[in-house]
């Protein structure tokens, strides 16, 4: 990777989803002298990309992707953010999209990882090279630190790798990178709902244990064998508050596996509302 001020001979196509990940992705590149080109996905990418070179694209503009990258020398590809899955019949396709429809097709059933590893073949089959956002930003990754003021304690860190051996289970059949465990009681799993949602299920569920005190974990990681060019775990500031309105003691993240939005608010969140943050050591199921 070049370094910053220095031009990088390839260029980045960033394919961008809702929230600020895309963005960061874009000053990193921007900083590394790559030129770049965002193609924002139309009604989930944030307005903010419109600083950078861009286009505004439907999920079937599959031909416009393609041809302006190609334009650009765009060569590098990150397809990062969140999105909703389409429907087919909802996709307004564009000629090259017509001509790969098949493939098209094949990204809109499966389970998730399925999907991913699809989008990502296809576009290398095109002779773009897919990197993931912590490749382009490896800032953005959590390492095996204790984040906050506060730490985990002994019920935190059994729960903690209740969650890790929950999610190692579920994420062989492609479900959720998320769990929430308080006293060895599995509260939620992620699902197709996501995380802000399933920790909204968890403000009632939670109460019978909290006895007038914050108890149980977040506890957030890649599933096995997941496509991580594509689809890793991401948290922010708005994690921290769905955590805190659930009454949880706190969120144990995968180190070098998940992302952190806006890492400095993120943290001052979590300390302002009494949480933990750690970064975990998946592969020992123990706390780093």
């Amino acid at each position: 990777m070049a370094t910053p001020g220095q031009t990088h001979p390839t260029g980045l196509s960033i394919i961008a989803g809702g929230g600020d990940i895309p963005i960061a992705v874009a000053r990193a590149a921007q900083a590394a002298g790559r030129p770049l080109h965002i193609f924002g996905i139309t009604g989930a990418a944030d307005r903010s990309i419109e600083s950078f070179p861009h286009d505004w694209i439907n999920f079937g503009h599959i031909g416009k992707i393609l041809s302006v990258s190609r334009a650009k020398n765009c060569r590098e590809m990150v397809i990062v953010g969140a999105v909703r899955r389409p429907r087919f019949r909802d996709l307004r396709i564009d000629f090259g999209a017509l001509m790969n429809l098949p493939s098209l097709f094949g990204w809109t059933v499966g389970g998730d990882n399925s999907v991913l590893t699809g989008i990502i073949r296809f576009f290398e089959s095109k002779g773009f090279t897919v990197v993931g956002a912590h490749e382009i930003a490896p800032e953005l990754l959590a390492g095996p630190n204790v984040f906050t003021k506060r730490k985990p304690g002994k019920t935190d860190k059994t729960d903690i790798s209740v969650g890790l051996k929950v999610i190692k289970a579920l994420g062989a059949l492609d479900v959720g990178q998320a769990a929430v465990v308080a006293n060895k009681y599995v509260l939620a799993v992620e699902a197709a709902e996501g995380t802000d949602r399933m920790l909204e299920r968890c403000k009632d569920l939670n109460r019978w244990w909290k006895r007038g005190r914050r108890s149980g974990v977040l506890i957030k990681c890649a599933k096995p064998g997941q496509e991580r060019r594509i689809d890793l775990p991401t948290v922010g500031p708005d994690t921290i508050l769905r955590a805190a309105e659930a009454g949880l003691a706190g969120i144990a993240i995968a180190a070098n596996d998940v992302l952190i939005v806006n890492r400095d608010e993120f943290v001052a969140a979590a300390d302002e509302a009494g949480l933990f943050v750690i970064g975990i050591d998946t592969d020992t199921t123990e706390p780093a």
